[in-house]
């Protein structure tokens, strides 16, 4: 069966090599045309049941330059490997079967360039119901006299990058959004320290955010949700939050500049977290602070009180931010969104 399964894998691919030979700007279906239909899917199961034991020999699977959406099932359990998706591997989609039992773990750590269990650089890439974690500065593997460090769980490159109900575990540099667009819609994420940063292009819907500084063995004396590293008026990037929950232990900045136009803006998010009076920090860009754009739009719960924030924090109202900041006029100016393989699946479309 698996030798059956290997031949068909290699027949197909090089059926898709040969009517895509070039990286297209979008992936087709299985027709070949603007069809968003998975073209072909292939099994990961760790206990061999599948096509491959491994999410990177899937992966590899892939024939270079593919233009057709190509699912990779990944059956439930975890997945000790380091994942990446090459740049010349668009219209991968993967698929996990649900955030808390398929998981993709490592320990990697010291480098924010070498330390991510996942990496994603090409453009078109779906993920759904997978966590990435990594395990380094983990609660029970944070060794005595050894400080938290870098240590990413995820970092994404490509444009159109789309993660549905996805989790990002880590302590220091969880998710390293890197540059793109990117779309996460009712993901999970978990951090510290600058547990969401980078200088993409993102919009967050309905997440969930954990900030853990304060617990055990850590106790850090101050920590950051975000660091966004925009770096001129006309940089498109940005993390627009919509919707979801901050909450976790200890004293939290929703962010600091990682950059001299550093903008993050959350909108209707429930502060359940205790935010720092101040809300935000210049970081390194102490007197670049005008050219920031943070701002906190009708968001609610105890940390939500704005009265001793710093006074370069934006007052944006709600029609401001649904203007510009908006999924259509933000991300999604395109309509990439509209046409992805997970918009069939789920039964309804992202927006």
């Amino acid at each position: 069966m698996q030798l059956l399964r290997f031949c068909l894998l290699i027949i197909n691919g090089l059926f898709l090599l040969s009517i895509g030979v070039s990286a297209a700007a979008d992936c087709a279906g299985s027709s070949g045309s603007s069809s968003v239909k998975i073209a072909w899917n292939i099994v990961v199961d760790r206990n061999g049941g599948g096509d491959f034991k491994t999410v990177q020999d899937a992966i590899d699977s892939v024939p270079s330059n593919n233009s057709q959406w190509i699912r990779i099932s990944i059956n439930p359990g975890t997945y000790k490997e380091m994942v990446e998706i090459p740049s010349d591997k668009p219209c991968i989609f993967l698929d996990g079967m649900g955030k808390n039992i398929t998981t993709i773990t490592y320990d990697g750590h010291n480098q924010t360039d070498t330390s991510a269990t996942f990496t994603s650089f090409p453009d078109n890439v779906v993920v759904r119901g997978i966590t990435f974690k990594n395990s380094y500065n983990r609660y029970w593997t944070l060794q005595e006299g050894f400080g938290v460090t870098q240590a990413v769980a995820a970092r994404i490159y490509g444009d159109k990058s789309l993660f549905y109900e996805c989790g990002f575990l880590g302590v220091q540099d969880t998710l390293w959004d890197v540059k793109g667009r990117h779309y996460y819609q009712s993901c999970y994420i978990e951090g510290a320290i600058d547990f969401i940063f980078g200088n993409s292009q993102s919009y967050f819907k309905d997440c969930v955010m954990n900030a853990t500084l304060g617990m055990p063995p850590y106790y850090l004396a101050r920590g950051y949700v975000t660091a966004q590293g925009r770096q001129s008026a006309s940089d498109p990037g940005g993390f627009i939050f919509d919707g979801g929950v901050l909450y976790g232990t200890g004293e939290v900045y929703l962010g600091r500049a990682y950059g001299p136009y550093s903008r993050v803006i959350f909108i209707g998010t429930h502060f359940e977290a205790s935010i720092s009076s101040l809300g935000w920090d210049a970081w390194r860009f102490q007197g670049k602070e005008s050219n920031f754009t943070y701002s906190e739009v009708d968001c609610i719960g105890r940390g939500s009180n704005k009265s001793k924030r710093v006074p370069w924090a934006k007052n944006l109202d709600r029609s401001q931010v649904e203007e510009q900041f908006g999924v259509s006029t933000f991300i999604n100016q395109d309509g990439w969104l509209n046409q992805q393989p997970l918009n069939q699946i789920i039964g309804h479309p992202l927006q």
